[in-house]
């Protein structure tokens, strides 16, 4: 067996409010909560700084994007030094007049900013408005080498992309992180709300037992929006090792912390016992750049 690389991973589950000061607050709160508890690296949801406003088209929205890096990034850089922490945290990015992304900021340990991942799927459904308010990521599918291993960021909607997975985990990513602000409908819970929940647990599985590396989703929890609609955000944030097993959740209707231990060295073990990446024929994949293969 191959010695041990473990790192602890902290799931930052949040229930957002409509005051963005206050919501960072609670954050950088939690974030010394679990580094005290003796994470590394922690995770906050998609959009963690607002409700989550794509529910409606609304101009006056466009006011709580930043620049990325930015106020919050200098904000929580600082954090991620004094607690020597990595921190992924999900931003609304204003990069230039009329243009904006869904974007995610990482942060190593000592405090240095090292790059974002923009969204590369935009949503457009019923309250999940997106491609009203982003323009389409245009970094690729980036990896971060951090202090404590190398990290691929991925953002809500990408999760159903295998594609996505797969181009983190060639470029070496040991652990795919998904911050997220997904939940159900009120009126289709009943009917469909253990069926959705389920094929977005399982095809986050399926990324890691695919790409033989550990998966990190971290939602938000709670309602948000009308009292008779809106949207109930089902939390259950996991994380899974590189067979797929869950090996922490999160509650499904409230804020809660996590700390996943995840071994590193495992992925190497995984990847030779089930050589998915070594038996990929990559001569015969050329149709996937393809948007549908016409007979």
């Amino acid at each position: 067996m191959p010695e041990s690389r473990s790192v602890n991973v902290g799931l930052v589950q949040l229930s957002p409010g409509a005051d963005p000061a206050i919501n960072l607050q609670q954050a950088c709160e939690q974030v010394r909560q679990v580094a005290a508890e003796g994470a590394q690296i922690v995770c906050l949801p998609e959009l963690f700084g607002s409700l989550y406003f794509c529910q409606s088209e609304d101009h006056a929205h466009f006011a709580l994007a930043e620049p990325v890096p930015g106020p919050t990034t200098e904000k929580l850089g600082a954090l991620a030094r004094e607690l020597g922490v990595v921190l992924i945290a999900g931003l609304f990015e204003k990069r230039a007049e009329g243009l904006y992304h869904n974007t995610c900021a990482v942060i190593d340990a000592d405090g240095r900013y090292l790059g974002k991942y923009r969204k590369m799927h935009i949503p457009d459904d019923p309250l999940y408005y997106e491609k009203f308010y982003f323009t389409p990521g245009d970094l690729g599918f980036p990896v971060f080498e951090t202090q404590f291993g190398r990290l691929g960021i991925l953002i809500c909607w990408d999760q159903w992309f295998p594609e996505a997975a797969r181009m983190a985990a060639l470029r070496g990513a040991e652990i795919l992180f998904y911050p997220t602000a997904i939940g159900w409908h009120p009126s289709e819970k009943e009917q469909f709300g253990k069926s959705q929940h389920e094929s977005w647990e399982l095809i986050q599985r399926s990324h890691a037992v695919a790409n033989g590396c550990f998966v990190v989703s971290v939602n938000r929890t709670g309602h948000e929006g009308a009292p008779e609609g809106g949207i109930e955000f089902w939390g259950q944030s996991f994380a899974c090792d590189p067979s797929g097993r869950v090996i922490a959740q999160a509650a499904t209707n409230e804020p809660q912390n996590l700390i996943a231990t995840l071994d590193l060295a495992r992925i190497d073990e995984a990847r030779t016992h089930w050589p998915f990446l070594r038996d990929r024929r990559i001569d015969a994949y050329g149709d996937l750049l393809e948007r549908f293969v016409d007979e």
